[in-house]
């Protein structure tokens, strides 16, 4: 069991003793998650509309950075290698065609950014966890839209500036938001219940 520093300490941390074999089956959870509200989708093309971004902020804040980045970069590597995990179930190689591949690259450090934050306990904190899931939610969309651009053009498809955001971020504002504030204010209620229960079992 590997011991770890209360300011350091992950919601995950709180709740189940750190070992390694809890860090796989945390891992594996989160992939599980994510691939699970992969499955809540609006179908679109060229980018579906899903709640994996969600799973993405719940499973960063609770594993924390390290933890996170291997699970989304588990879950990208098993669609890749044929488990449905995807949206509307794609899955396989050829995904990294897909124009919404670049996405599912930016689930990594989105994940793992607010991980990093969580470590220093801003999803303790409401305002703190406001502005961080806010970054995070953001990440995936800084290496989505360009790839969403270069595969367009690979495709001879239209990819100016203003169908990459009709196509490419105006569909998700509005969905973005509330998984944004739905992120933000889980965490920091987690938090508190876990806290209450530590309290009354001390009583």
């Amino acid at each position: 069991m590997t011991a770890i520093h209360p300011a350091t300490a992950t919601l995950a941390d709180r709740v189940i003793s750190r070992s390694r074999a809890s860090d796989i089956a945390l891992v594996t959870a989160g992939v599980a998650l994510v691939a699970l509200l992969a499955r809540v989708e609006i179908p679109m093309w060229p980018v579906p509309v899903s709640g994996q971004t969600l799973a993405v902020l719940l499973v960063g804040a609770t594993l924390g950075a390290k933890r996170a980045a291997i699970s989304m970069t588990s879950y990208m590597l098993v669609g890749l290698a044929g488990l449905p995990v995807f949206a509307g179930g794609a899955s396989g190689p050829a995904y990294i065609l897909a124009p919404s591949f670049g996405f599912i690259v930016g689930f990594i450090p989105a994940a793992a950014f607010i991980g990093w934050l969580a470590e220093r306990t801003w999803d303790r904190r409401p305002l703190l966890a406001l502005v961080g899931f806010l970054g995070a939610s953001v990440i995936p969309f800084v290496f989505g839209v360009p790839y969403l651009g270069f595969m367009l053009a690979r495709l001879g498809a239209a990819h100016d500036p203003a169908t990459l955001w009709a196509v490419g971020v105006a569909p998700f504002l509005v969905g973005g938001v509330v998984k944004w504030l739905i992120a933000a204010s889980v965490l920091p209620l987690a938090w508190r219940g876990v806290k209450a229960l530590e309290a009354r079992s001390r009583d």
